[in-house]
């Protein structure tokens, strides 16, 4: 009962929509800044070394070069002061957490970027199916455009 309560105060406080990013992408974080009275966002860019946590705990961690310097930040996913979160790029890893980039400089950080995934046969057909219809009814457009035209230039001869 307790445990049951405790995810309905908990669901309350999370953000309804949480974009899809995982570790090894390059997000920009859009995070609100409070200086006296006035509010601004600022970005903070990078790539998203670790995520950790579940529900309202859950953290992420996002490390960028500044001026040579490696730079890390980590922000509760679901706070209020995170704007939004952007995903630039897709890196491909083969690990839960990226810690072995603190000791890389240079061009070893960077990451292969992550091709799309394929797209089962049905999908596929059905991508097929639509790209065809586009195609058909731009034609059919094209050809009520150019009827309209030789329409327009006759009625002014």
């Amino acid at each position: 009962m307790q445990n049951h309560l405790l995810n309905l105060v908990e669901r309350s406080s999370m953000k309804e929509t949480v974009p899809a990013f995982e570790i090894g992408d390059t997000v920009d974080v859009h995070v609100r800044i409070l200086e006296g009275e006035k509010e601004r966002i600022q970005i903070f860019n990078g790539v998203v070394i670790a995520r950790s946590g579940s529900g309202t705990r859950e953290m992420f961690v996002v490390r960028r070069i500044v001026a040579g310097e490696g730079v890390e930040r980590k922000f509760p996913l679901h706070s209020p002061r995170i704007a939004d979160i952007q995903v630039k790029r897709s890196g491909k890893v083969r690990r839960a957490k990226l810690y072995y980039l603190r000791e890389r400089s240079g061009k070893a950080v960077r990451l292969k970027e992550r091709q799309p995934a394929k797209l089962t046969a049905e999908a596929a057909k059905a991508a097929k199916a639509a790209k065809r219809e586009v195609r058909k009814s731009a034609k059919q457009a094209k050809a009520a455009a150019k009827a309209a035209r030789a329409e327009a230039s006759a009625a002014s001869e």
